[in-house]
């Protein structure tokens, strides 16, 4: 769910429609890949609906959500309590994660780093959360490899940012987080339709340790 949506956020009652839609059409098994390897203390960014939830294997001792829109806040304080593991949610920013320096076995990010006004300052704050090898973990739809739909996706997203809760589709995320000084492990790449008639976005699910 977008960091940065205002409080009563007309996308986040969006997004409770449209979200489960996407999970039934493949993104609940990429949430349940995003946090397999979840382990220990970890902390949810944009936790939405708490999609993610279900998916938290038995080594996660907790989980902090965060998520700014009291719509889906609410949404995912009901799903916490049907979680496996413990899960604590609470009002909150990316930019700002109520977690002491170097105290997080795990950062997660559900097509959340799209959406934040300044992933340098997200990323960053994620670093300073996570324990040295700690891992973040991400999900994300980001800038086509193909010229021409990435120049498409470069003119669409000043207007779709608006619509949209201040998603950017033309995003390099991974870069961003290289850039942030994340070791990149692992990345996949992959084309993916959120909904019917929709084209194929590109999408990552990628595993990054903190140095």
């Amino acid at each position: 769910m977008p960091e940065s949506s205002p409080r009563e956020s007309s996308f986040g009652r969006s997004y409770a429609r449209v979200g489960p839609r996407m999970d039934a059409r493949g993104a609940a098994d990429h949430r349940r890949r995003l946090v397999a390897a979840a382990h220990g203390v970890v902390v949810e960014i944009g936790a939405g609906y708490g999609a993610t939830f279900p998916f938290y294997p038995a080594a996660v001792t907790g989980v902090l959500a965060i998520e700014p829109d009291p719509l889906l806040r609410e949404l995912a304080r009901a799903a916490a309590g049907r979680a496996r593991v413990p899960v604590t949610v609470e009002d909150g920013v990316a930019e700002s994660l109520p977690a002491a320096d170097a105290s997080v076995d795990v950062v997660v990010s559900s097509l959340v780093l799209c959406s934040v006004a300044d992933q340098s300052v997200v990323l960053a704050e994620m670093a300073r959360v996570l324990r040295p090898g700690g891992l973040l973990l991400f999900y994300e739809h980001v800038r086509s490899a193909q010229r021409v739909l990435a120049a498409a996706e470069d003119l669409l997203t000043p207007l779709w940012s608006r619509m949209a809760g201040g998603c950017h589709p033309n995003r390099d995320t991974p870069a961003a987080v290289a850039g942030a000084g994340f070791t990149v492990q692992d990345l996949e790449r992959f084309g993916f339709s959120v909904l019917p008639g929709n084209p194929r976005l590109a999408h990552v699910l990628g595993l990054a340790s903190k140095p």
